[in-house]
């Protein structure tokens, strides 16, 4: 089939017009979710799930356990490993669910029930951490599981406004605003968790007792602010449609989808170069804490307060790289991060351990590029989706978006496995930068852009 042979998709219209309210509560669930990614993958839960283990292995919370071991489903791993294993059997269920709820969800008239419906799921599997106490590691991975499921699966549905939104040359500019409010959100609830910690710590409260009650509060903070994107979002008509159960033709779909992404290898060819670099962006932000708390022997008090300067430093980064974006093209200003992320990661591996202002520089280093990297690369996938088709293509989008990464934890851990060593680990993941900017490099964006049946934005 070849890049004209279309005839199956549905004709390529301009996207309809959105009014202020309805994209403010399209922000705004960035804002209600970004508590999740914040709060719990990237600061509390790899610490606390580890500690957790680790009281599971015999060994103490607060030391290094080399000798230790589980066994959860009768495999033998280091309590240190557990983590980012969990993170990647997440995202290999995911691989089975996202894609084909992509395809119910162009097919549904009420995409807001399915968003609420994902939502719901994720943020009470949060508040059910609560009850991992003690030695329930199997518990914390099986929630942790079902939450980071049902969170890609909400940002499926959530992605897949975009396009249906605003046009082309407005999707820069649109997504950059999205992610840095939900960096502010997630910044503002962080914030409140670092006073949780100084206080509680100085009252007595033990460490594993205030992570639990700060991963608590982002399943609160999540479900509370995601009423109003369903109030305020719109549900449009499927373009499309046709008669019978939406479910079995989403299903239909996927298989659809993929056995004709060939009719769009540059589109195809884009997915694959986001897959492999955000992978090594994803475990970064995964892992970071755990890295800091592990390997550099830092104080929780530390890396939250890092973790908060970085998500304020987001915001700004995701709305200066949506700037330079609109100056030099989103193409060539989301190159330039992925350069900027391999300097991140040689800074990592040389970082002394027990000293918290070189964690802190990285960290500003890392806010800088952060959001910025994440926010183009969604508008421009935005750009190579065949119309009528957003959130089955999102759907194979966020097998690697916020936190669903496999292949880069998978890494991680297998590297930890046979040498102990985090800063071996985080070393590893250069692979995934430097070979995902090559692939990008190598995407012509605007023969890729009118491939799909789209316009062109004036810069790219």
């Amino acid at each position: 089939m070849s890049l004209s042979d279309t005839a199956d998709e549905p004709p390529a219209a301009p996207a309809p017009g959105s009014t202020h309210r309805e994209r403010a509560g399209w922000y705004l669930y960035d804002w209600a979710n970004s508590a999740f990614i914040t709060t719990v993958v990237t600061v509390f839960y790899g610490p606390f799930l580890t500690a957790v283990a680790k009281q599971a292995a015999g060994c103490d919370p607060s030391e290094k356990c080399r000798e230790g071991v589980i066994s959860p489903l009768g495999i033998e791993m280091a309590p240190g490993a557990y983590f980012p294993y969990v993170i990647s059997l997440s995202v290999f269920l995911t691989v089975f669910v996202l894609p084909a709820l992509g395809g119910i969800a162009d097919r549904v008239t009420r995409k807001r029930l399915l968003l609420a419906v994902c939502a719901y799921v994720g943020s009470g599997a949060t508040i059910a951490m609560f009850f991992v106490t003690g030695d329930r590691y199997l518990l914390g991975g099986a929630l942790f599981v079902i939450a980071n499921i049902a969170y890609g699966a909400s940002i499926v549905v959530y992605n897949s406004f975009l396009p249906q939104m605003v046009g082309p040359d407005d999707r820069d500019k649109v997504s950059s605003v999205g992610w840095a409010i939900g960096y502010l959100g997630g910044g503002l609830l962080l914030a409140g968790n670092l006073a949780a910690v100084t206080f509680g710590e100085t009252a007595g409260f033990s460490t594993l007792d205030l992570a639990r009650w700060n991963i608590v509060s982002a399943g609160v903070w999540w479900a509370a602010f995601t009423l109003a994107p369903l109030l305020w979002l719109e549900d449009r008509p499927p373009v499309g449609r046709v008669p019978g159960n939406v479910v079995a033709q989403g299903f239909r779909q996927l298989a659809h989808t993929v056995r004709h992404l060939k009719a769009y290898p540059l589109t195809l060819f884009f997915l694959l170069a986001y897959l492999i670099y955000n992978d090594g962006i994803q475990t970064v932000i995964a892992l970071a804490s755990q890295f800091g708390s592990e390997e550099l022997r830092l104080p929780q008090s530390a890396l939250v307060a890092t973790v908060l300067m970085v998500q304020f430093l987001a915001f700004g980064g995701a709305l200066l790289l949506g700037a330079l974006a609109r100056w030099i093209g989103a193409w060539k200003a989301l190159s330039l991060s992925l350069v900027l992320w391999v300097g991140v990661i040689i800074g990592a591996f040389w970082l002394p351990e027990g000293q918290v202002v070189p964690f802190v520089v990285l960290g500003g280093a890392i806010g800088l590029v952060l959001g910025g990297s994440q926010a183009l690369s969604r508008s421009l996938f935005s750009q190579l989706i065949p119309r009528g088709k957003e959130a089955e293509y999102f759907g194979l989008y966020e097998i690697s978006d916020k936190g669903t990464s496999w292949l880069g934890p998978l890494a991680f851990g297998l590297v930890f496995q046979l040498t102990h060593s985090y800063r071996i680990g985080i070393v590893s993941l250069l692979i995934f930068f430097v070979v995902g900017l090559a692939a990008l490099l190598m995407v012509p964006m605007r023969r890729a852009i009118v491939a799909a049946g789209n316009t062109p934005p004036r810069v790219i």
